[in-house]
């Protein structure tokens, strides 16, 4: 019988695995042009967040010094966030019920429950974090660790609201803000995801490049990071407290990038991952940049599309790539075509593919997006065949 931490291990590669069948619906639905509506739900509640839960619920619970419980959590949780997910896409089709969006948006706030239940009990006696879990060889790394930590709490709070705020869009619950579609996209994507990566980032990234951050970006990037988005989603479409949470956010990830830039100067280790956080942070600073640009001056439609695919498939995904290429080596695989280059030629390809939508949006040239998106698709499919077939490869060993 599976102890409890494997029976967590097993089901965070579930969830993993599901967000990267996610990235290659996404990508698909995008080169079919199935709009914003579909692609951003199948983005951000299909690949970036089932994927934040299943690495969430076994590093979150280590770093406040806590064992999962109950470890049953996340067992519940990933069908209902499976179909909900499914259901939020397809709800959000021409000629579907709206019915169908209810149930997505009920099943997948039911498995935001689960979550927030499960993490909320595990570190009930330890909501600060102020107990690390770091060992005495890393005493160095506590100072950043607790600053660290501090973003987790607001992390659920942001996740919590979000999902009410999903559900309340779809049915007569009365919603705190208005049905306006950036407003859920920015509490979810820079409240939850891109806060959490920036929270867990101080503290698994240093580690991994075996190198030291300033304390003081931590101090600086997270409670910045923590509070731009919530401005944000209140200040949305224009007005000072859109500017304000505007500059904030750019605060928050510019100063998580400058980190993990130091980090990556400062480390002799070289592991393909590692490219791809940097090309993350990169493209995390062009979406702050642009954020920026559009709460001062306003939006322009083309640069809006500009600018949620650099934050959902540059930021986001090429960070998460570089993450789950360091937990899930390319480098051990043995089966065809499979290995470090293979992880590389991901990572370009999505690199290459984001730089021709942008110089389609510079010049005017429609093919170069869809040429851009293309490459973008495959580039998920080729991730997709590393991360499954190492998964199949560990089950069958």
């Amino acid at each position: 019988m599976a102890t409890a931490s494997e029976a967590i291990s097993r089901w965070t590669r579930g969830f993993v695995a599901t967000g990267v069948l996610w990235f290659v619906v996404w990508q698909a639905a995008v080169v079919a042009g199935l709009g914003r509506r579909v692609t951003v739900a199948l983005a951000l509640y299909g690949f970036v967040l089932h994927v934040v839960f299943g690495k969430a619920y076994s590093l979150v619970p280590s770093y406040f010094d806590r064992d999962l419980r109950p470890a049953r959590g996340p067992t519940v949780h990933l069908p209902c966030a499976l179909v909900g997910t499914a259901a939020l896409a397809a709800g959000a089709l021409a000629g579907v019920p709206p019915v169908v969006r209810t149930v997505g948006a009920l099943l997948w706030a039911a498995g935001v429950a689960v979550f927030l239940l499960t993490v909320g009990w595990t570190v009930r006696d330890n909501l600060i974090g102020a107990e690390t879990g770091t060992g005495d060889h890393n005493a160095h790394r506590r100072p950043v660790d607790r600053v660290a930590n501090l973003g987790v709490p607001v992390v659920l709070l942001y996740l919590a609201v979000g999902a009410y705020v999903t559900v309340a869009a779809t049915t007569p619950l009365p919603a705190p803000v208005d049905g306006y579609p950036p407003r859920v996209s920015h509490l979810l994507a820079a409240g939850v995801a891109a806060l959490l990566l920036v929270a867990v980032g101080f503290r698994l990234l240093p580690r991994f490049l075996v190198a030291t951050v300033p304390t003081a970006l931590a101090v600086v990037a997270v409670p910045a990071a923590a509070l731009g988005p919530v401005l944000i989603a209140v200040g949305l479409p224009a007005g000072p407290v859109l500017h304000a949470g505007a500059g904030l956010e750019t605060l928050g990830i510019g100063a998580f990038a400058v980190a993990y830039w130091v980090a990556f100067a400062r480390s002799d280790r070289s592991r393909i991952g590692f490219y791809g956080v940097l090309a993350g942070t990169l493209a995390g600073v062009a979406v702050v940049g642009l954020g920026l640009t559009f709460a001062v001056a306003g939006p322009r439609p083309g640069l809006v599309a500009l600018h949620y695919r650099l934050a959902l498939l540059g930021f986001l995904g090429l960070s998460i790539v570089g993450v789950t290429y360091q937990f899930y080596p390319p480098s051990v695989c043995r089966f065809p075509l499979a290995g470090d280059r293979f992880a590389a030629a991901v990572l370009v390809a999505v690199v290459l593919g984001l730089a021709l939508e942008a110089l389609s949006l510079a010049l005017g040239r429609p093919p170069l997006s869809l040429a851009g998106r293309a490459l973008a698709a495959l580039a998920a499919v080729g991730y997709a065949y590393l991360l499954l077939g190492l998964f199949v490869q560990r089950w069958r060993d």
